[in-house]
């Protein structure tokens, strides 16, 4: 029989291949190299320095657009890519964003939307990091309810003229493409545009409390002017950018559960050696409550992943399961933070710690992607069959 192992308690690991395996140790790896030693600093200073050199760096290792085919994409199944984010994010939250917004929304787009020459002219140079890209969807007054954008462009000549702004845009000010959505007289569409055209600007956010160590930007179009193969010809309608938002949403399913790794190890470490009372902490009841809980929900949580990503690599997995992932692993990583948060007491709020950082980069992610209540009322309407939503 196995040993119980308190680092892998379910056993998970026999659930991997030998090619599962190489992929996360490879990514963790790095994460461990280039970014631990740097987070809480570019965390306090909120900023992520070197961010070229960085994608550069994952380009090199395949975690961009990895679960993608061709165009120099790495071609890895989806239960790889997921353990990849697990490891990104159990560096920092900022990190497995940068590599979602790149693989996941802005890639992922012009990959399964666009032209052959669009995939040709942006795809490779983004596979290396060598291009970085940005997703405008969500804008100042309309976040869940992406119909309603203001973001518009209109036929002028063989031409395309779009103006309008995006929020909270993760790589935006970095990025040399963003896939910009935006209604148009024949319906929503979506536009690879260059950040070098006129009229194009992104402003970088300041003073945020969460993903500090991440670029967020807002996106100004002031009638840019895009030729006609600017367009994705792929896709008309909100089905684009939420079919992008569901291979998004995918990775936070298992990036979520990084950030909870980090918190209870960290935790579950701090247990053994903080003495109180003549004894490690660790040996008290209550704290191995915490310990307990904390482990139940972190493990639930990863084979939930797992399952859902097996679907996902069999071609069966459903919106609504991936709705399902993100409300319950999100909500649950939070949770252990907080509970982590506990077991460290006053050093829980040092940034000698992880703990407080996840915690504040998971309300971002909480919010992102969907918010706790999108995904509710998404499930609420597959269980009852009746449309909640208006």
């Amino acid at each position: 029989m196995s040993p119980f192992l308190p680092t892998d308690p379910l056993g998970l690991d026999e659930l991997l291949t030998a090619e599962d395996r190489a992929v996360r140790d490879t990514v963790r790896g790095w994460a461990a190299d280039r970014v631990l030693p740097h987070i809480a600093e570019w965390y306090e200073n909120g900023e992520l320095p070197g961010i070229r050199d960085l994608a550069r760096e994952l380009g090199s290792i395949g975690a961009l657009g990895m679960s993608l085919t061709g165009y120099g994409c790495a071609g890895a199944s989806a239960v790889q890519y997921g353990l990849a984010c697990l490891e990104l994010e159990a560096a920092d939250s900022g990190i497995r964003s940068l590599v979602s917004v790149q693989g996941s929304l802005a890639m992922y787009a012009i990959w399964k939307f666009g032209s052959e020459e669009q995939k040709q002219r942006w795809l490779p140079g983004m596979a290396a990091g060598e291009l970085i890209g940005c997703f405008g969807l969500t804008e100042p007054d309309v976040g869940s309810d992406p119909a309603a954008m203001r973001t518009y462009a209109k036929r002028d000549g063989a031409d395309w003229v779009l103006t309008g702004r995006k929020m909270w845009i993760t790589n935006g000010s970095v990025a040399a493409v963003a896939v910009v959505w935006a209604q148009t007289d024949e319906g929503i569409r979506g536009f690879a545009v260059p950040t070098d055209s006129a009229g194009f600007s992104a402003p970088e956010i300041k003073h945020k409390w969460s993903l500090r160590a991440s670029v967020t930007s807002e996106l100004v179009m002031d009638e840019v002017r895009l030729p006609a193969d600017a367009v994705l010809p792929g896709v008309t309608g909100l089905k684009g950018p939420l079919g992008c938002l569901s291979h998004a949403r995918y990775g936070i399913i298992w990036g979520s559960m990084g950030a909870a790794r980090a918190s209870f190890e960290s935790a579950l470490d701090y247990a053994r050696t903080r003495e109180q009372f003549g004894k490690p902490i660790g040996g008290f009841q209550l704290t191995q409550a915490k310990l307990a809980d904390m482990a139940l929900e972190l493990h639930k949580g990863i084979l939930l992943a797992h399952h859902l990503g097996r679907r996902m690599d069999a071609g069966t997995l459903r919106p609504e399961q991936i709705s399902f992932g993100k409300l319950n692993n999100v909500r649950e990583a939070i949770e252990i933070c907080r509970t982590a948060r506990t077991v460290l007491g006053a050093n829980g709020i040092s940034l000698e710690y992880p703990v407080m950082r996840h915690a504040t980069n998971l309300e971002s992610v909480l919010t992102y992607e969907g918010t706790v209540e999108m995904h509710q009322l998404v499930l609420g309407k597959a269980l009852t069959g009746l449309d909640a939503f208006r």
